[in-house]
């Protein structure tokens, strides 16, 4: 025990290090970590004392990290209106709608291209398809852009995603593991997902009078014990029902975002998002094997390619559609780019239905550079649209304005 707290005390440390260097580069400390954990996984070298490879703490590392990603989905819940994302039901529909076919699409069609068998395609094309709600999290809150025209919309688009994933993640388990194959029992399983969803919506417009009432609470140790231990619990409860926890505490904060008591929450839950949210990353990059990644380099390569063209589109569609800039629009398609946690489960799961053996470093290689580039490229995002207004010439609604008035 004493060895494994050691072990953890020194990744911390290495977290700090690194979050400090990316601090003084004013850069994104995702990357930062994420490269960090592979640098010091498994194969990372023992120097002195000093073992860098963290398999006795892997477990509490890993855990700390999905403490990371609830609260880190915990706190963008808070951050969002309930009202404003059911008047843009529509928007987040027909937008959440282009995203995920378009990429799935795009992945089937990959998946053919490279001459991979259907199952293993239809895992790539699953894989092209979600977004990570972690890393689009952490952008929105790093760049602070939670006040944004186009973020409740990537909010929608998150969630839209995610009963996409519920779907897709209930058929082939069936398919490859045995399950529940019958259409009525998927069918039923994706109602109950979709009604759990609402039950949070309905419960964020009726329910502030009461929850107002209970969270009345002056004792801010009791307070924070009573919301967080609620959060884990609806957390842990939600994945029972086939939704990822993440968007559990996601729901959790809608619902109380609309309360007397969400600034208050806030302000608790902000050094906890900061502190876990950094762990995610690093013991995600833990989990991958730099060595195995170079056979399947171009392949992920191309995925990339795919993805980032894909995003791009569907945002633009997305965006213009919910009468956004194009600015704006390609906000969109730049914040949801990222690869992360849900990718990883669906390739698990092709693994675990004994699918090719490439999905693994396919998966790794792919999460790792959209991980990357994908918030390099939201940071970046005036850059990028400068870029790209020279090739099509844009023109918003607002700049026509102007040059009326001029």
């Amino acid at each position: 025990m004493d060895h494994m707290m050691f072990e953890v005390g020194t990744a911390l440390i290495l977290v700090a290090i690194a979050s400090a260097i990316a601090g003084k580069l004013k850069f994104s400390i995702i990357p930062f970590l994420i490269v960090l954990g592979m640098l010091v996984g498994p194969h990372a070298p023992t120097i002195g004392i000093l073992d860098f490879k963290f398999i006795e703490s892997q477990g509490i590392i890993d855990f700390l990290g999905q403490m990371g990603i609830l609260f880190l989905l915990f706190y963008l819940g808070l951050e969002f209106s309930v009202q404003k994302l059911i008047k843009s039901g529509r928007n987040i529909v027909v937008g959440g709608t282009v995203y995920v076919v378009l990429n799935f699409v795009l992945g089937l069609a990959y998946g053919f291209l490279i001459n991979m068998p259907l199952y293993e395609t239809l895992i790539i094309a699953g894989m092209l398809s979600v977004s990570s709600s972690a890393i689009v999290a952490k952008v929105l809150v790093d760049l602070r852009r939670t006040g944004n025209a186009e973020t409740e919309l990537i909010l929608g688009m998150i969630l839209f995603d995610d009963i996409f994933l519920a779907v897709f993640l209930s058929i082939m388990s069936g398919l490859l593991l045995g399950g529940a194959t019958s259409v009525g029992a998927t069918i039923i399983s994706v109602c109950i997902s979709i009604g759990y969803m609402l039950l949070f919506f309905v419960i964020a417009r009726k329910g502030p009078p009461i929850l107002n009432k209970l969270l009345n609470i002056t004792s801010s140790e009791i307070f924070i014990i009573v919301v967080f231990s609620t959060m884990f619990f609806i957390a842990g409860f939600s994945e029972t029902l086939h939704v990822a926890e993440a968007i559990g505490a996601l729901l959790f904060g809608l619902a109380l975002s609309e309360t007397e008591h969400s600034e208050r929450i806030e302000q608790l839950v902000i050094p906890f998002r900061d502190f876990f949210g950094a762990i995610f990353f690093f013991s995600f990059g833990l989990g991958i094997d730099p060595t195995t990644l170079g056979n399947a380099l171009w392949l992920a390569l191309g995925a990339v390619v795919l993805t980032i063209i894909g995003n791009l589109v569907a945002g633009m569609i997305a965006g213009r559609k919910a009468g956004l800039s194009h600015k704006s629009s390609l906000n969109i398609g730049l914040t949801i780019m990222a690869r992360g946690e849900f990718t990883i489960i669906v390739a698990n799961l092709g693994l675990a239905g004994g699918l090719s053996a490439m999905l693994k470093p396919f998966s790794a290689l792919y999460v790792l550079i959209l991980a990357i580039l994908g918030p390099l490229l939201a940071k970046e995002s005036k850059r990028v649209y400068r870029g790209m207004n020279q090739l099509f010439k844009w023109t918003d609604p607002v700049e026509k304005v102007k040059k009326r008035k001029a």
